[in-house]
C-alpha cells in the first residue's frame, strides 16, 4: 500500500465499468461476476495482485449512456465467493476518488488507465460554517432515516465526522439518481460536495412531505366516502325499521329529498344550494328544530317553476280584439300592451329575447281613480298575452319581509309575496299584478316601498334575491302591473322605475256601454234572471249614470244595477210584477227611488248655489277622480265685524296662499275692474268651501276664488254653467294646473256646458275624448279679466245686487 500513502503518485489500474450505477468513496458493493467486464476488471486487478502486496484493485467508473464519467473511485476487491441467489460475485469496497487519465496496457483482458489520486483534505479545526452545515445534514439525514425505520443507521451516521466520508455516505440514498450520484462523485471539494448532498436531501425531504400530504388527502377522502356510505346504509336501515314500528308503507316515506333534488329540473345555483340544505337535514335528528325549517324550505325550492315559462301569444290582433271585448274606453293601456307585444315578437324574431341576461319584462304604474278596472284590467292583459295572472294586495302592507320574505332563523318564516306570487302562477313569467301600491306603509319593521325598489327596476330585478330562498330568481320576463288611486302618495324613486299610465275615468257614452255590455250581464246572472226576463233599455242606463251616480269609475253603477235588479226580482216572486219586463228611465224612481245627482243646471233657478252673488263653481282632482267644487264669499258688517280674511273648509296652506293672493290682486287692481274696492280695505272678508269635512289643497281654485270675490263687490251673479280651474298670479296672470282631463270630465258629469282652463294647458285637450269636448265649450285664457269677463253675467237693469254679509 505504499503507493497509497502518497496522493499525487500515478496509479495505473483496470477499469471496472458501473453502468447506470455509481460508487462513492466509502461504500461497499457486491458486483455479478457474470458480466464479462466485470470478471476481466477483477481478474486483471488479482493478476496484478500477485506481484504486489495488498488488494487486489480496480477503478470504479460510472458509465451513463456509454459515456464514462471524468472521476472514477479506487475500489479494492475484498472478497470473491457466491452472492445470496448462487451466482459468482465479488465484494468491493471503494477507497478514494481518482482522476482518470489516458488509457495504457496491462494484464488479462480488461480495459487499463493511469490515474491521479484526488486531494480531499479539509483544514482542522472546521470552520463555523462547515460545521453548521456538518449539523444540517446529519439533522436533515436523521429525519429521512426515522421516517424509513432505519433506527439503526441513525447512530452510524451520527458518528460520521470526516465532511467527505459524511457526503459520501448519501451514495447509499436510494432516491438520488444516477447523475446525481455522477455529480457527487465529480466534486472534489468536500465542503461543495457536503452542501450539494445537503441540497439534495433537502429537496427529497419536501417532495416527500408534499407526497406525504397528497396521499393523507386522498386516504381521508377515501375513508370519509366509505365512513358516508355506510353511515347512510346504516340510517337507510334505521329509518326501515322505524317505517315497520309505526306501520307505515314503503311509499309513504317522503323524507327523500336528494333523490327529489337530483330529479328535478334546476338552475345549477340553486340545485348546489339545495344540495347542502339536504346535506344538513341528513346530520340533524329528528328532534331537532332545524330539520322541520330545512325541510320546509326544500319543499318550496321544489315547487319554484324554475325553469317553467308560457309562450307568449303573439298574435297581436287577437291581443288587441280580447282588450277591446273586456274593457271600453281605456285606450291608453290597450295600446301600451299591443306596443309591448309587438317590440317583444320582433325582439323573439331576432334572437334577442335575452340580452345581458335580461328578458323583456314590463313595469307599468296603472293610476286613477277607483272602480275605472284597474285591476281587472290585470286579468285581461294576461289573456291577451297568454300568460298566468297572479293579484298581489299591497293595501296596508307594513312589513318589509311581506316583499323580501323572513330570514330563516326566524319561527315561521315564509318567503316574500313576490316568491309566493311566483309559485302560486306556476311560471317564471306572469303577469303580477301589485294592488293598492299607494296604500303601503311603513313603521318599525322597514319600508315595503324600498324593498319593491329592487323588485321594480328591469336593471336590477333579473337578480333579485328573497331572504328566505337565498338563491338568485329572475324578475327580469315578469310583466308587473301596480295600480294605485293617488299619485302622490307613491314614493319618487320607486315611481322612476314604473312607466305611468294615467286612467282618469269614463265619460257617460262609455258608461253606458260598459253597463251594457258587461255589468248588466254579470248582475242578471247574479240575480238569477235571464237576458230575455229582464231589459234596461238605453235611456234607463244613461239616467242611471248621470243622475244616481256621480263618479269616475262605475262600481256604483254596478250597484245600483245590482239593486235595480234585485228589486225586480222580488216584485216578480211576490207576485206584484210579471216578466218579462223592460226596465225605461220612467221606472227608475218607483224602483230605487229619485236622483241623488241633479245637474245645478237642472234645479229650480232660485235654489242654484250660483244663484246670489259670491258663490263660484270650481273643478278639482280628488282621491276619486275629477270633482266640482264650489267656493262661496262674504264680507263681514263694517261696525260688528274686523277686517282681515277668514278660511273655512279644512284647506292646505297651498290654498290657503291661493286665497291671499286672490285678495291681493283684487286689493291692488280692483279699481281697473271697477269694482268697490273700499270694501275689501274696511271690511273683512270670509271665504268657505263646503263639504268642510273634506281636507282640500292645491292651487287650482285661484281663479274661483278670484272669481267669487269679484262677483261679491260687483253684485253680478256667476254663470251657472260656468266652471274653472287655474292658479292665479298676483299680477292677474292664469297658471297652468294638472289633471285637466278628470276635470273636464267631472264638468261633464255635472251638466256644466262651459269651462275655463288655463291657456298653458291647451295642449291637455287632446288627453280628453272628443265626445267629451263636443258638449263642453272650454275656453283657454291668460289672465284673469277674461275670467271675469266670461263667468259673470251682466247685472240686471243696471241695479245692484244684494251682496251678502257675514253675520
Amino acid at each position: 500500500m505504499a503507493a497509497e500513502s502518497n496522493a499525487f503518485t500515478p496509479l495505473t489500474l483496470p477499469v471496472l465499468p458501473l453502468d447506470d450505477e455509481v460508487v462513492l468513496p466509502g461504500m461497499v458493493v457486491p458486483l455479478d461476476l457474470s458480466d464479462a467486464e466485470v470478471r476481466a476488471a477483477v481478474e486483471a486487478a488479482q493478476a496484478a495482485a500477485r506481484s504486489e502486496p495488498g488488494k487486489p484493485r480496480v477503478l470504479l467508473v460510472p458509465r451513463v449512456d456509454g459515456t464514462y464519467a471524468r472521476t472514477g473511485v479506487l475500489g479494492t476487491v475484498e472478497q470473491v465467493g457466491r452472492l445470496a441467489d448462487g451466482d459468482p460475485g465479488a465484494l468491493i469496497r471503494g477507497r478514494h476518488r481518482v482522476s482518470i487519465g489516458a488509457g495504457t496496457t496491462g494484464p488479462g483482458a480488461a480495459l487499463w488507465v493511469e490515474g491521479t489520486r484526488v486531494d480531499e483534505t479539509v483544514p482542522e479545526p472546521l470552520p463555523g460554517q462547515v460545521a453548521e452545515l456538518v449539523k444540517e445534514y446529519k439533522a436533515l439525514a436523521t429525519a429521512w432515516l426515522r421516517k424509513r425505520g432505519a433506527w439503526q443507521v441513525v447512530d452510524r451516521v451520527q458518528a460520521i465526522e470526516d465532511v467527505s466520508a459524511l457526503a459520501d455516505n448519501s451514495g447509499y440514498s436510494p432516491f438520488l439518481t444516477t447523475e446525481q450520484k455522477v455529480e457527487l462523485l465529480e466534486t472534489a471539494d468536500p465542503v461543495e460536495r457536503l452542501r450539494l448532498a445537503t441540497r439534495q436531501l433537502r429537496d427529497h425531504l419536501a417532495e416527500q412531505d408534499v407526497a406525504e400530504t397528497i396521499a393523507k388527502d386522498v386516504q381521508e377522502g377515501v375513508d370519509k366516502q366509505q365512513r358516508e356510505f355506510l353511515l347512510r346504509r346504516q340510517l337507510e336501515a334505521v329509518r326501515k325499521e322505524l317505517r315497520e314500528i309505526n306501520g307505515e308503507q314503503e311509499g309513504e316515506e317522503s323524507d327523500d329529498y336528494r333523490a327529489r333534488v337530483e330529479a328535478a329540473d334546476l338552475p345549477e345555483k340553486v340545485r348546489e344550494a339545495a344540495l347542502k340544505e339536504v346535506d344538513k337535514l341528513e346530520r340533524s335528528s329528528d328532534q331537532s328544530p332545524e330539520g322541520s325549517w330545512i325541510r320546509t324550505w326544500l319543499d318550496t325550492v321544489l315547487e319554484m317553476p324554475w325553469n317553467e315559462r308560457t309562450e307568449d301569444a303573439y298574435d297581436i290582433q287577437g291581443a288587441r280584439a280580447v282588450l277591446d271585448a273586456e274593457h271600453a274606453g281605456l285606450q291608453d293601456v290597450k295600446e301600451r300592451i299591443t306596443e309591448y307585444l309587438a317590440v317583444r315578437k320582433r325582439r323573439g324574431d331576432r334572437g334577442l329575447g335575452v340580452v345581458g341576461g335580461r328578458r323583456g319584462g314590463a313595469v307599468l304604474a296603472l293610476v286613477g281613480p277607483p272602480g275605472v278596472g284597474k285591476t281587472s284590467l290585470g286579468e285581461s292583459v294576461a289573456h291577451a298575452m297568454g300568460r298566468e295572472f297572479v293579484r298581489v294586495a299591497l293595501g296596508g302592507v307594513r312589513d318589509e319581509a311581506e316583499i323580501r320574505g323572513h330570514r330563516r332563523t326566524y319561527v315561521g318564516a315564509l318567503p316574500g309575496r313576490i316568491v309566493r306570487a311566483i309559485k302560486e302562477a306556476g311560471s317564471m313569467n306572469p303577469v303580477v299584478l301589485l294592488d293598492e301600491i299607494d296604500k303601503v306603509g311603513s313603521d318599525f319593521r322597514g319600508d315595503p316601498a324600498a324593498a319593491l325598489l329592487e323588485v321594480l327596476d328591469p336593471a336590477q330585478n333579473h337578480t333579485f334575491r328573497d331572504h328566505y330562498l337565498e338563491v338568485e330568481l329572475d324578475l327580469s320576463d315578469v310583466v308587473f302591473l301596480a295600480t294605485a288611486n293617488v299619485l302622490e302618495a307613491i314614493p319618487e324613486a320607486l315611481l322612476d322605475r314604473m312607466e305611468l299610465v294615467r286612467l282618469d275615468g269614463y265619460t257617460e257614452d262609455e258608461k253606458v256601454v260598459i253597463a251594457r255590455d258587461h255589468l248588466l250581464p254579470r248582475q242578471l246572472e247574479r240575480a238569477g234572471l235571464d237576458g230575455d226576463e229582464v231589459k234596461v233599455d238605453e235611456g234607463a242606463l244613461r239616467k242611471l249614470a248621470g243622475e244616481y251616480t256621480r263618479e269616475a269609475g262605475v262600481r256604483t253603477l254596478e250597484r245600483s244595477i245590482a239593486r235595480l235588479l234585485r228589486k225586480v226580482a222580488a216584485q216578480h216572486e211576490l207576485g206584484e210584477r210579471e216578466l218579462p219586463f223592460t226596465v225605461t228611465e220612467d221606472d227608475l224612481r218607483a224602483l230605487i227611488g229619485r236622483p241623488h245627482h241633479v245637474p245645478e243646471s237642472a234645479q229650480d233657478p232660485a235654489e242654484r248655489r250660483t244663484s246670489v252673488p259670491g258663490v263660484a263653481t270650481g273643478l278639482a282632482v280628488t282621491g276619486a277622480g275629477g270633482d266640482v267644487l264650489y267656493v262661496e264669499a262674504s264680507l263681514a258688517d263694517p261696525e260688528t265685524g274686523a277686517a282681515g280674511l277668514t278660511l273655512t273648509g279644512q284647506l292646505g296652506d297651498v290654498m290657503k296662499e291661493s286665497a291671499q293672493i286672490a285678495l291681493s290682486f283684487l286689493r291692488s287692481r280692483g279699481a281697473e275692474l271697477e269694482l268697490p274696492v273700499a270694501d275689501l280695505k274696511d271690511r273683512g272678508v270670509h271665504i268657505h268651501f263646503p263639504a268642510g269635512a273634506v281636507p282640500k289643497d292645491g292651487p287650482s281654485a285661484g281663479i274661483t276664488m278670484t272669481t267669487a270675490l269679484a262677483s261679491l263687490l260687483s253684485g253680478r251673479l256667476v254663470r251657472t254653467d260656468v266652471a274653472m280651474t287655474g292658479e292665479v298670479s298676483l299680477t292677474g296672470r292664469v297658471l297652468p294646473i294638472g289633471g285637466v282631463k278628470q276635470k273636464l270630465l267631472a264638468a261633464h258629469r255635472a251638466g256644466v256646458t262651459t269651462v275655463i282652463i288655463p291657456k298653458r294647458n291647451e295642449p291637455d285637450l287632446d288627453d280628453v275624448p272628443a265626445e267629451v269636448l263636443d258638449r263642453l265649450d272650454v275656453h283657454a285664457v291668460t289672465d284673469v279679466r277674461q275670467v271675469l269677463e266670461l263667468a259673470l253675467a251682466p247685472a240686471t237693469n243696471g241695479a245692484e245686487r244684494e251682496v251678502p254679509v257675514a253675520a
